[in-house]
């Protein structure tokens, strides 16, 4: 496959979004403090039911109906010193909430932008399509082998 010659522009939009993504990983980072979680609690049905009324049952990541079962997502992640109170809780799928991790709003963003884009360039084979596609079929094999050797090493 030929490498397509990007253009200067093309080539300093590139690095600028990198350097942008990095940017935010280091501020999440930042806000990391392993010592400063507190602890973690059960929420009663009532909180639960006040959550999910917040968004109006709806998931507040992806804007999808909630019907079955649910997460109550930290707003401020626990894992930079969020609390762990019904006030800093919203609704949301139990995919969408373990995808979007302990990624900063505007980094998530960034991150579903890219995958759309990349789904639309799979869908129109094209050149950069087909090489994401092969890329992430290598890694998603690797992936599934390396948990059924995790699993088959706790057996």
């Amino acid at each position: 496959m030929k490498k397509a010659k990007l253009s200067v522009s093309e080539e300093a939009e590139g690095k600028e979004l990198r350097n942008r993504l990095i940017a935010l990983r280091r501020l999440r980072e930042q806000g990391k403090d392993a010592n400063r979680r507190p602890r973690r609690f059960r929420l009663t049905t009532e909180e639960r039911a006040a959550i999910l009324r917040k968004t109006g049952g709806k998931c507040h990541i992806c804007g999808g109906d909630i019907s079955g079962r649910w997460h109550a997502d930290h707003v401020l992640a626990h894992s930079t010193g969020g609390i762990h109170a019904a006030e800093n809780f919203l609704p949301a799928h139990v995919t969408c909430n373990n995808y979007r991790w302990d990624y900063l709003p505007e980094e998530f963003e960034l991150i579903l932008k890219l995958g759309v884009w990349a789904r639309s360039e799979v869908e129109k084979d094209s050149d950069v399509g087909l090489a994401i596609a092969k890329k992430f079929s290598q890694k998603e094999l690797k992936r599934q082998a390396r948990r059924k050797n995790t699993a088959s090493d706790g057996a």
